[in-house]
């Protein structure tokens, strides 16, 4: 049998078109990055640049957006092999806005419907993903069928062997009619129900404040952190922003630690570093402060920068930053060239969601 991955993550994927000056209206915007994007697939490569052995599972159109990231994610040293194409959608796009220091809006667009959302049970290699030494998975992976049944069945077939991640990951414009947690009968699924089901099968839980409160129904940290550990799983991670990070264990260890400094590009990404050096330090077997403050320091790093994939640390900046305190100062991001405006002309946007560093 082959040797098991270290991380084997499983979501969303698509590509980012970031602006390459910040302060600037979108609809003003001439010049644009292209980056992979989503966060199952970030956190795969926030894992590989830490020197872990790393796959997604996830799927894209067949169209030359999917073929960029194939290539991408084979640069990456990313294991593409369960990335496969669906003939129906085309591969998502997102654009984002950057004002900083706090505000990072998103355009997503998914319709009529993202590939990602198309991973069938049948389709999984159950084996790869029960002998994985950690399994990723999101919340978004949740919101539709046949990715929601192809999900919880991947939990099921872990049967909580090695670390299984869930990452809350609460994106209510990807649930049935803006779905609330709360909400009647969705698409035969209730958000917080469906949680529930997932965080049964799960070891780790992460998420931020407004995450956890979907997933359990509180927002105070250390009450948050008690009602997933009731919910099932044995690591609770719960990220406060500015306030740092407080993660409690089933065993009574517990570890709050505060953000590292750094003087704020983009906060987009920020949370795939923390995930992939999550999993990085996890996997080390490290005490919790130091997997936590190893973490809090990838995130920084990522936020100093204006990628997401491309700017994943590797182990000797992150340690740089934790031995100097903070995260040295970026270069300036280029002034564009001039060029003819990128106006997407024919997808419409299908969310407009701000989103917080961690």
């Amino acid at each position: 049998m082959p040797e098991p991955y270290d991380v084997i993550t499983m979501g969303r994927i698509g590509v980012d078109l970031y602006p390459l000056r910040t302060g600037v209206p979108l609809a003003q915007v001439d010049t644009f990055g292209k980056f992979l994007g989503g966060s199952a697939t970030n956190v795969a490569v926030a894992a590989a640049r830490l020197g872990r052995r790393t796959a997604v599972i996830t799927r894209t159109g067949r169209d030359p957006f999917g073929d960029y990231l194939h290539q991408a994610l084979r640069e990456f040293e990313v294991d593409d092999r369960w990335v496969t194409a669906v003939d129906e959608y085309p591969t998502p796009v997102t654009f984002c806005e950057v004002f900083p220091p706090d505000d990072f809006p998103l355009y997503f667009y998914r319709l009529p419907k993202a590939p990602d959302l198309e991973i069938r049970p049948d389709e999984l290699d159950l084996d790869a993903i029960r002998s994985a030494r950690i399994f990723w998975m999101t919340g978004t992976g949740l919101c539709a069928e046949p990715s929601r049944t192809a999900t919880l069945a991947a939990l099921e077939a872990r049967g909580k062997s090695g670390i299984t991640v869930f990452d809350l990951d609460w994106r209510p414009m990807f649930w049935p009619n803006g779905a609330e947690p709360g909400d009647a009968e969705l698409d035969g699924a209730e958000p917080r129900a469906v949680y529930a089901r997932a965080l049964r099968h799960a070891t780790v839980a992460v998420g931020n404040l407004d995450e956890c409160e979907v997933a359990v129904g509180e927002r105070e940290p250390h009450a948050a952190a008690r009602a997933l550990l009731a919910a099932g799983v044995e690591l609770a991670v719960v990220k406060q922003g500015p306030k740092g990070v407080l993660a409690v264990h089933r065993d009574g260890t517990r570890a709050e630690v505060p953000p590292v400094p750094v003087d704020v590009v983009n906060g987009l990404g920020a949370g795939d570093a923390f995930g992939g050096a999550l999993c990085h330090g996890l996997l080390a077997g490290w005490d919790l402060e130091r997997v936590m403050r190893y973490a809090n320091a990838a995130g920084a790093i990522v936020a100093g920068r204006l990628a997401c994939s491309s700017a994943m640390p590797y182990d000797e900046e992150v340690a740089r930053t934790l031995a100097d305190g903070r995260v040295p100062a970026a270069d300036p991001p280029p002034e564009p060239a001039t060029e003819p405006s990128t106006t997407p002309s024919t997808a419409r946007s299908s969310a407009r969601s701000p989103e917080a560093l961690s």
